[in-house]
């Protein structure tokens, strides 16, 4: 969308496929047969297999809200709803951009909007939630996000609900709240949320979980010659061990590569989601992972937390951003669930992945005040200001 990069450098290209030998056909697949084990394609032919492997993705989860057909009511989840974003952006050159929905993907298009695309014309966020980017940060953490949305000049609704989307001649003029106030947009950006494809799945009678194709720890579904993984399966969450969507590039990824493994005849299993990831939003990263305090209280499990103030750089040394962290543990336990970063660089926001390898050691309150981080002062703060252990020792205080 901001024209740094092209399409065909976003896709593998066939031709890097083909060169290990695979076969590449384009081309729907319109039944599966399980009992023969053949797949019809659209243009009349059938494919034998002995193991078939379904990754059918998701698509975006369009809400039930009058006017969202009118043109300029957008969305974005692959290559072509980007293209028809620019295409839009490019010919009508909207003014006033409502984005509905505060995640990341929001988040990001609508900084990259205001910096790049069209020269801080006014772009509006409307979120159902009480603060932004919900799933991914508790209200202490996502405060500071906030303000510094507010700060680059985005006007962010909090609490607020969209009941219509209002338009003329089938082009979106604006934008109605459940207050009755109307916002002013030619231009709606939806991001609520996306749902698995599993009508191929279905058709085949495959069991289904609640959040798409269930699949135990090999990636196998209830045909134990019909393999699934990514966006359209049912994934566990490693830390309270029940079912969920966690539809991210990452377990997409590791699943693909589990399943081929269990073709190979190795038995890895997949060890559930942590839901890790990140966004930046102009010069601001955001990262979590595991669970928030909000997430764990749904799942009925009692918490203690630290949040730390902490920097880029000894503080002696100029250039120096700060940065925080709130790690998120299990009371009783005392083992690690979860934790958020915010940070002006993108260097802290990295030690996300030591916090996730933390919950997946399951590490507790003690172990993590004895960690060790490599420093220099150009690069982390001083070694007795390691977040992670400070964290951890204003958690084991707050048990105190």
């Amino acid at each position: 969308m901001a024209g740094l990069a092209a399409p065909e450098s976003i896709v593998v290209p066939d031709k890097m496929l083909e060169g290990p030998g695979i076969h590449i056909i384009v081309e729907a697949v319109t039944r599966v047969d399980a009992a023969q084990k053949k797949v019809h394609l659209s243009d009349g032919r059938e494919l034998d297999y002995d193991k078939l492997f379904l990754g059918m993705g998701a698509k975006s989860m369009i809400p039930p809200i009058e006017g969202i057909d009118l043109k300029g009511v957008l969305a974005l989840r692959g290559l072509e709803d980007a293209e028809k974003i620019r295409t839009y952006m490019a010919e009508k050159n909207p003014r006033h951009l409502v984005f509905i929905g505060a995640g990341f993907i929001s988040l990001e298009v609508a900084s990259l909007f205001a910096s790049l695309a069209h020269g801080g014309k006014p772009v509006t966020i409307v979120e159902l939630m009480d603060r932004p980017l919900p799933l991914m940060l508790d209200a202490d953490m996502a405060a500071p996000v906030a303000d510094y949305l507010k700060e680059k000049g985005l006007t962010l609704l909090t609490g607020k609900k969209v009941s219509r989307i209002v338009g003329s001649n089938g082009t979106v003029t604006g934008v109605q709240l459940d207050s009755g106030e109307t916002l002013e947009a030619d231009m709606v950006f939806v991001n609520v949320g996306v749902r698995p494809n599993t009508e191929l799945a279905e058709s085949i009678g495959l069991e289904m979980g609640d959040f798409g194709i269930k699949v135990n720890a090999f990636q196998e579904t209830s045909d134990p010659d019909i393999l699934a993984g990514g966006d359209c399966v049912e994934k566990i969450n490693f830390v309270t061990g029940k079912p969920e969507g966690g539809r991210l590039r990452g377990p997409a990824v590791m699943q693909g590569r589990l399943a081929a493994k269990r073709l190979a005849g190795y038995d890895i299993k997949f060890p559930g989601v942590l839901n890790a990831g990140g966004c930046q939003v102009f010069d601001l990263v955001v990262t979590a992972t595991g669970l928030t305090e909000t997430d764990a209280r749904r799942h009925g499990i009692e918490t203690v937390s630290a949040v730390v103030d902490s920097r880029s750089k000894h503080g002696m040394i100029p250039g120096m951003q700060p940065w925080k962290i709130k790690l998120v543990f299990e009371r009783e336990s005392q083992v690690l669930i979860g934790g958020q970063i915010v940070s002006h660089t993108i260097g802290p926001a990295r030690e996300i992945d030591a916090v996730s390898a933390f919950i997946l050691g399951k590490k507790t309150i003690g172990d993590l005040t004895t960690f060790t981080s490599a420093c220099n002062p150009d690069i982390s703060s001083e070694p007795s200001a390691e977040p992670i252990t400070i964290a951890a020792e204003q958690a084991l205080q707050k048990l105190k």
